[in-house]
């Protein structure tokens, strides 16, 4: 039976990053579908789980390849951004953070220096802010 399921699954595409978070989305919209009973979240988990095994499923290896390429560097413009306003939060006690009115670099400079003169590190505009 194994040697049928191998063989079966030679040459196909499998699970990957996004095939992970189209089974998470599912199981969460199933969860929310029996809490509320609204028929829509039954639909999408539904849609979720096709897409899912269409993918896992499919021999076109180098199209679901892009796909899962897409979807990461997605993945990976969000959580940065969220990376860095965490980051942003956890400094805000000791750091100042201000665009550099030129350019619009971000800059951190420590707080409680009084009125200092800044200099862009990009595009060495000079401005002057209290830190």
């Amino acid at each position: 039976m194994r040697e049928k399921i191998r063989q079966f699954m030679s040459g196909r595409y499998g699970a990957d990053q996004m095939g992970r978070f189209l089974m998470g989305a599912a199981v969460v919209t199933l969860i929310l579908y029996m809490i509320t009973r609204f028929s829509l979240f039954y639909l999408l988990a539904l849609a979720c789980l096709i897409w899912y095994y269409f993918r896992a499923m499919s021999r076109d290896c180098s199209k679901r390849y892009e796909e899962n390429l897409k979807y990461l560097q997605f993945q990976n413009r969000i959580t940065g951004r969220l990376r860095l306003t965490k980051t942003h939060l956890q400094q805000r006690k000791t750091y100042r953070f201000y665009k550099c009115p030129s350019c619009k670099q971000k800059i951190r400079v420590p707080k409680g220096r009084g009125k200092i003169s800044i200099t862009c590190p990009k595009c060495h505009a000079e401005f002057i802010r209290k830190s």
